[in-house]
């Protein structure tokens, strides 16, 4: 009798541990799908309140076309030296100068003509301890900081990083897609690398 009482509770805690695993498991299939859809629909609900018409999704749609087709104007010929004298403009002003070209440079660095994460590397930081991220600035010589190399290091699940002057011994080439790379820095590498 008292090893019946034994067993039903080993059974309970059983069943138990069984429910909350594959509680977990559930929340690791829906997490994500629910997570990015909530990312999704408050860029889409907060895009839509600059334009409301009422329907749903309008105003979203409204600023992607506009987006694009400035885009679109702002690489025409026609258009290119007037988007060039208001960048210019906006880069001359004090204190806007700073906000508006540290932006462009680094919206420019990811997207632009001149994206500079396409060199991954990795850097000892201490005997044994290893940190990825991405040479910005091979030589520095012009800041008088020969032999350092900037390197700036992604935080993983932000969209942030830091920047540091490292010694260029210290710099080794990570090879591998950079793309790749930057997923499996701001994932903090749980993502695989291909």
């Amino acid at each position: 009798m008292n090893i019946s009482k034994e067993k039903i509770k080993v059974s309970f805690k059983q069943r138990i541990a069984n429910l909350i695993n594959y509680f977990l498991k559930g929340l690791l299939v829906t997490l994500p799908f629910a997570i990015t859809y909530s990312i999704i629909k408050s860029i889409v609900i907060s895009l839509d309140t600059l334009f409301d018409f009422g329907i749903p999704a309008v105003g979203f749609f409204i600023v992607i076309v506009s987006i694009t087709l400035l885009g679109f104007i702002g690489t025409s010929i026609i258009t290119k030296p007037l988007f060039s004298l208001f960048d210019d403009v906006l880069s001359r002003i004090p204190f806007v100068k700073i906000i508006y070209t540290s932006v462009k440079d680094f919206m420019e660095a990811f997207v632009g003509d001149k994206k500079k994460f396409n060199h991954p590397v990795i850097v000892e930081m201490q005997p044994g301890i290893f940190k990825p991220g991405f040479i910005t600035q091979n030589d520095l010589s012009s800041l008088n900081l020969p032999g350092l190399a900037a390197v700036y290091f992604p935080h993983s699940y932000a969209f942030s990083g830091n920047l540091f002057l490292v010694e260029k011994e210290r710099v080794k080439p990570f090879d591998g897609n950079s793309t790749e790379v930057m997923k499996f820095i701001v994932s903090g590498g749980v993502t695989d690398l291909d």
